[in-house]
């Protein structure tokens, strides 16, 4: 394995088209379960100039359209979106949702016994956890998510008003004997005011990276692009259509690790690709915060309307197959993994998805509300005392 390396993440705001489409879709899986918490939602959205649909597959109260408009333009306000070609007031919404399918039902209903309750699909899940940040997170990743939270921030008090909602970011880090010790380019592109040029544009963003970068990891000047293709004035839906599920290496590892192919967004936590995504995050960083291994990443496999895991693969990144089998054993005894397990021990069934849907899934901080319950390390114990 090579240990000396560059490797590169790149995020994306909650302006970006997918973005603001996987915002849409999570506003309104919270809004179902903030009315009944078994809610099903499958939700899909599709943004472009002044337009909003959505689509997809509902099990649960009834909710006036009008309601979940009214939901959807308070968020595109929240992001931002006052522009000509994409405004929170003047846009127009199209609901497409309707039931969700008895077949798809029948499968994921516990039919009265809670412990035979079927996955609510066919898939592979995966966690992943590493010391290279507080977090337990790949270190591009995690920076290049905390630039564009800042610079949102920023916009919304009015520090960097003249900046728009789009925004990317990309962050190149530096690997010595395979740990982090500096950033070789940071690539920003904003969208912005027609008033202002590049290179202020480049000294509005300055501060903000260099508060998230260590001071003696950021990168020489001509590795600093900031808009590097020129003005960037026309932006979000208008610029670019968005799709919920667009974006799901940003949403978990931003490459560092093994991704299983299921989109969080609109999903109730029946659906495996986020739940069980939810929960092998979780066991892996619990393994890591144990302090038994530096790395660790985990698949879940499931079949729809199967409760238990198909297959639970662990690699510690060490030659130690003793140690793997001894950590698979303490997850089966100690962790609940079917669908309703991981809902019950994580507390899914919460209106909580709304914040996840930008600036990361992974590496977030747990909240008093309940929202990313599957960062504690509540569980590290069980793994450092049974080794």
């Amino acid at each position: 394995m090579n240990k000396n390396y560059i490797f590169t993440s790149e995020s994306v705001s909650e302006g970006h088209p997918d973005k603001v489409s996987d915002i849409i879709s999570d506003t309104i899986l919270d809004l179902y379960l903030s009315k009944f918490n078994e809610s099903r939602v499958a939700c899909e959205t599709l943004v472009t100039t002044n337009k909003v649909i959505i689509a997809g597959e509902t099990r649960g109260p009834k909710i006036d359209s009008k309601e979940i408009e009214q939901a959807v333009r308070d968020q595109v306000r929240n992001i931002g979106y006052e522009q000509n070609g994409f405004h929170w007031k003047n846009l127009e919404f199209f609901n497409y949702l309707h039931e969700q399918s008895a077949d798809i039902a029948q499968g994921v209903d516990s039919s009265g016994n809670e412990k035979d309750e079927g996955a609510g699909d066919q898939g592979i899940m995966f966690g992943y956890a590493c010391m290279e940040t507080k977090e337990l997170m790949p270190a591009p990743i995690i920076y290049s998510h905390k630039i564009l939270k800042e610079l949102a921030e920023a916009r919304k008090n009015g520090d960097l008003k003249l900046l728009g909602p789009d925004s990317k970011s990309q962050i190149s880090v530096v690997y010595e004997n395979s740990k982090p010790v500096g950033v070789s380019s940071i690539v920003i592109s904003s969208q912005h005011d027609d008033s202002i040029d590049q290179k202020k544009v480049k000294e509005m963003v300055r501060p903000y990276v260099k508060k998230i970068i260590p001071e003696n990891w950021i990168c020489p000047e001509d590795q600093f692009y900031v808009n590097p293709t020129g003005k960037f004035v026309i932006g979000g839906p208008d610029g670019d259509t968005g799709l919920t599920g667009r974006k799901i290496i940003v949403d978990t590892y931003g490459g560092a690790a093994l991704h299983g192919g299921g989109a969080f967004s609109g999903k109730d936590p029946t659906k495996v690709d986020r739940s069980a995504a939810y929960m092998a995050r979780y066991l892996a960083k619990n393994i890591v915060a144990s302090g038994i291994v530096d790395k660790a990443v985990i698949q879940l496999s499931y079949a729809i309307g199967v409760s238990q895991p198909l297959s639970i693969y662990l690699d510690v990144f060490q030659e130690n197959q003793n140690l793997v089998e001894k950590i698979i054993k303490i997850i089966k005894n100690n962790f609940d993994l079917s669908p309703r397990g991981i809902r019950n021990k994580l507390e899914l069934n919460k209106p909580i998805y709304r914040k996840t849907a930008a600036y990361g899934h992974f590496g977030r901080v747990p909240e008093a509300d309940g929202s990313f319950s599957w960062e504690k390390i509540d569980s590290s114990g069980i793994f450092k005392q049974q080794i």
